[in-house]
């Protein structure tokens, strides 16, 4: 977790620049959770939204393209229906989560036995399934982790983010998706893993299907690329 420093107090001159620099120094990523001090009120916000940030102030940044100081996010409502799309200054941020900062954060015990927590438990406790990378719950588990607002359901898919900077080949990602595939099914849960990509976000069982073009979520939008792990975006 990232803690960032306080913006100048109402009895400063307000000054964008200063806020910004004196905000957290590190890049934001997809999927990382934030907790602010304020969100920025934009027209045609719904009404739930207020409602749910006053529950738990807290955005997952999104892939969007920005403008200077402000970061793309979306606000998680009480169902799925409720989720809202748009920004927040960056002065604002209060602390940043990533993804892999909660694999060691527990549930709450009387949360614990729900078949999403029970496989996030299990994969840390075979942490060889996932040696050598960067990995997390993302969606509503980490939300919940971060939040400790109940958010996760019985029906809860476990969504993990997965860094992968380094070129991951066909072999290993069919290994990775069906040693997941044990686990979900040891715990009742669908287990949804996203491969995080020079290219942007890849959904790992597309990878392990050897296609010859995967979709690649970018800031950009998404494209269909051949090789996620290659400079050029190749776009089909």
């Amino acid at each position: 977790m990232q803690i960032c420093t306080a913006p100048p107090g109402p009895d400063h001159a307000f000054d964008e620049s200063a806020r910004t620099a004196r905000s957290c120094g590190v890049q934001r990523h997809a999927h990382d959770l934030l907790k602010l001090r304020d969100l920025s009120r934009f027209d045609g916000e719904p009404a739930w939204v207020r409602d749910a940030f006053s529950r738990a102030p807290f955005a997952v940044v999104r892939r969007a393209q920005i403008a200077q100081g402000f970061i793309a996010i979306g606000i998680r409502g009480k169902s799925r229906a409720e989720r809202y799309g748009t920004w927040a200054r960056d002065a604002d941020v209060e602390a940043v989560f990533a993804p892999e900062d909660l694999v060691d954060v527990t549930p709450t015990p009387g949360r614990r036995t729900l078949p999403a927590f029970a496989a996030l438990a299990a994969l840390r406790r075979d942490a060889a399934i996932v040696n050598g990378f960067a990995w997390g719950p993302a969606g509503s588990a980490g939300f919940e982790l971060a939040t400790q607002v109940p958010t996760v359901k019985s029906s809860s898919d476990l969504d993990l983010l997965i860094r992968a900077p380094e070129r991951l080949s066909h072999e290993a990602a069919l290994a990775l998706l069906a040693e997941l595939h044990v686990h979900a099914g040891r715990a009742g849960v669908r287990i949804d893993a996203q491969l995080e990509t020079p290219a942007g976000g890849i959904a790992l069982v597309e990878l392990a299907a050897g296609k010859a073009h995967v979709m690649a979520r970018h800031a950009h939008g998404p494209r269909l690329v051949a090789d996620a792990w290659s400079v050029k975006m190749d776009v089909a």
